[in-house]
This record gives C-alpha cells, sequence and structure tokens, in this order.
C-alpha cells in the first residue's frame, strides 16, 4: 500500500502470500509516476533494497528508509522524518479493526480488493 499520511491511501495491490513485496511495491511506484524532485518517500525496511531506491531516486523519490544492520556501506537517513512512518501503520491499524480484512475470509482476490476499498471509504466517511 502507498499512503499519503494515516488518512489517505494512494494505491495497494496484493501479493502472493510466498512472494516478496518489494516487486508489487516497485511495480506500486511505478504507477505513481514522477515526482516533484525532493518529495519524500518513507518506506519499510522489507523495501530497502537497491532495485526499490534506484527506482525511487529515478521517479524524483527521496527514499527515507534505515538500511539493514548487515549492509556493508550503510547510508545516512533522516532519523526524525523516519519516525514519522508510524502515520502510515495507523492507516493499517484501523484496516485490520474490520474482521474480515484481517482475518481474510474471501478466497477471491477481486472480493478481498473489494472489502478494502470498501474499508477505506468507510473510514474516510468517519472523519466527517
Amino acid at each position: 500500500m502507498v499512503a499519503a499520511n494515516d488518512r489517505t491511501a494512494v494505491g495497494f495491490a496484493l501479493s502472493a502470500g510466498n512472494a516478496h513485496d518489494a516487486p508489487q511495491g516497485r511495480n506500486l511506484l511505478t504507477m505513481l509516476g514522477n515526482a516533484e524532485p525532493g518529495s519524500l518517500l518513507l518506506m519499510d525496511r522489507a523495501y530497502e533494497d537497491k532495485k526499490t531506491r534506484r527506482l525511487a531516486f529515478s521517479l524524483g523519490y527521496e527514499p527515507v528508509v534505515p538500511p539493514k544492520r548487515n549492509r556493508l556501506k550503510p547510508w545516512e537517513y533522516d532519523k526524525a522524518i523516519y519516525k514519522r512512518r508510524n502515520e502510515v501503520e495507523r492507516l493499517f491499524r484501523r484496516l485490520k479493526g474490520f474482521r474480515r480484512v484481517f482475518v481474510r475470509y474471501d478466497k477471491l482476490d477481486v472480493i478481498f480488493l473489494s472489502f478494502i476499498t470498501f474499508a477505506l471509504i468507510l473510514d474516510a466517511l468517519r472523519l466527517c
């Protein structure tokens, strides 16, 4: 999922249960297209691989992600900005409040994606 803040999901997609999320994350970034140079992109450590960071830089984003501990050449990142990643985690927490999302009763991906969309709409309407 790509989110602008704790209330706004920009895009999301499902990945296979036995597949890594990074390739799907790169697809979502590609769908977003180019950004204004210097736009920050807060990412989880699961997305800190070279391909994802290279794609983020090429699209105009500045990735803010800590390097894994076993990196030979770790990079510097803004720890204060990275702490704001919890805003996106709050969006996930509210989505998991819907039992149907948390447990995933639906067998078909299209039904599950539809209910996630419905849950995001309900969450947005709660603000009104």
